[in-house]
């Protein structure tokens, strides 16, 4: 049997054959979109320069393009171009759809005219890059003697994109089959998000000096993927629990609440994509040579402007645009009311049953406040009920007040020993507990 190496260096020259060939569409692509007439892209050109600059890129890394001084600094304008292309599509896709989310109503004429410009501003931006970096591309493919089509595509055929279908979002989500208990949960989720979009005072920075402290403070990669994904994830409880159900065809304020998320959650998606490019592509951590090229093609200032003063900043002003609407919403399917329980002598609040209402509360993912001798918390937060119980040690009523779903069931909990006499003991409706 032939002892053979799982992985062998190739030739530059025979990579540059193959690369010839997989290359061929995307240079292809790239001959139409520079030569298009058209001043506005939409989805139906970035769509197939998405999907043609994934697969280059993946092709080249395959290879292991990114570590070769010959090609690395065309994966790195190909990366470039897929950031940007993303962002694109983020962008174009809320445009189109922009009328049939319902938010405009929220804005007044100065805003729908602000918003406008910005929706210009950015599209200019991402068109006028992703043209630099294609331009850079074919002159790169020259220097690398690419013998690549010259003949472009139809424009006219380009497709829009197509919608993906994905399985319901729903790991570690309980089978709560009442639909105003999820629509409850999906208002109080919004008002929490919008609190968390509240405090990271988003605003317009035309420095931009203080822009970027402001960025690499409050929006950097990492937690532009937790704003994305906190909208993305409110909207996909949405869609999986709401959507389409009786309540939602009589009910107008739920459709024009996953409005404000979706125009929310596309400019997130543009801010991630363009945070991506400027932390790693623009970064000073990667090729040298090609990142010096690529700021010589893009305006890194002008990058973040757009991140923050036309991107960001819509995505938090639709947010807050939809806060009464939840706020509306949890008011109308929630029972709000107030349970007052007595500890027994025998029993103390301590660590264990404390996690044990915050895991009721977190169920139903709908606000429950709790009173310990004047003191009031959140009752969905560890450390703020045990902050509150341990101030006031001697204390022996607790006060809860919130829905009467979480209510009924730390109601039970406290009728039970709060669960020391053991989790089996536990009554039918609280074994969801014996895991927590």
């Amino acid at each position: 049997m032939t002892d053979r190496s799982l992985e062998e260096v190739i030739h530059e020259r025979e990579f540059g054959a193959l690369l010839h060939t997989r290359a061929a569409s995307f240079a292809m692509l790239c001959n139409t979109l520079l030569e298009s007439s058209s001043k506005d892209w939409g989805k139906k050109h970035y769509y197939p320069l998405v999907s043609e600059s994934e697969a280059l890129e993946s092709f080249l890394d395959d290879f292991g393009a990114q570590y070769n001084r010959t090609f690395s600094p065309l994966r790195e304008f190909v990366a470039s171009v897929r950031w940007f292309a993303l962002s694109g599509f983020s962008l174009g896709h809320l445009q189109g759809r922009f009328d049939g989310y319902g938010v405009a109503p929220a804005l007044d004429a100065d805003e729908l005219a602000d918003l406008r410009r910005s929706f210009q501003r950015a599209g200019s931006m991402i068109r006028r890059a992703t043209l630099n970096l294609l331009s850079e591309i074919q002159k790169e493919a020259r220097t690398l003697n690419l013998a690549l089509p010259n003949e472009g595509l139809h424009e006219n055929d380009f497709a829009d994109g197509f919608t993906r279908q994905r399985l319901p979002r729903n790991v570690g989500q309980e089978d709560i089959v009442d639909e105003e208990q999820r629509i409850a949960e999906t208002a109080s989720k919004y008002v929490s998000a919008c609190t968390m979009f509240a405090g990271l005072g988003v605003r317009r920075i035309p420095a931009a000096k203080d822009r970027e402290q402001y960025l690499s403070r409050v929006c950097s990669e990492e937690r532009a993927r937790v704003y994305e994904a906190t909208v993305h994830n409110l909207q996909s409880t949405y869609d999986t629990h709401v959507k389409n159900t009786v309540l939602e065809g009589e009910d107008e304020n739920l459709p024009k609440l996953r409005g404000h998320l979706s125009a929310s959650l596309h400019l997130l998606e543009a801010v991630t994509f363009l945070t991506h490019f400027v932390e790693r592509h623009d970064s000073g951590s990667r090729d040298e040579e090609a990142e010096r090229r690529i700021r010589s093609l893009v305006d890194r200032t002008e990058v973040q402007d757009v991140i923050l003063n036309h991107l960001l900043y819509w995505a938090d002003r639709f947010m807050r645009g939809g806060r009464s609407l939840a706020e509306s919403l949890l008011r109308e399917y929630t029972n709000v009311q107030e349970l007052v329980v007595d500890l027994p002598d025998d029993l103390k609040l301590h660590a264990r049953p404390a996690a044990l209402i915050v895991s009721i509360v977190n169920r139903y993912a709908t606000p429950v406040e709790l009173e310990v001798d004047g003191r009031r918390c959140n009752a969905s937060s560890i450390l703020d009920v045990l902050v509150a119980v341990g101030s006031h040690p001697d204390a022996r009523r607790y006060v809860f007040r919130g829905d009467e779903n979480p209510l009924r069931d730390i109601g039970l909990l406290f009728e039970h020993g709060l669960g020391e006499n053991g989790m089996d003991r536990l009554p039918n409706e609280l074994q969801y507990l014996r895991g927590s």
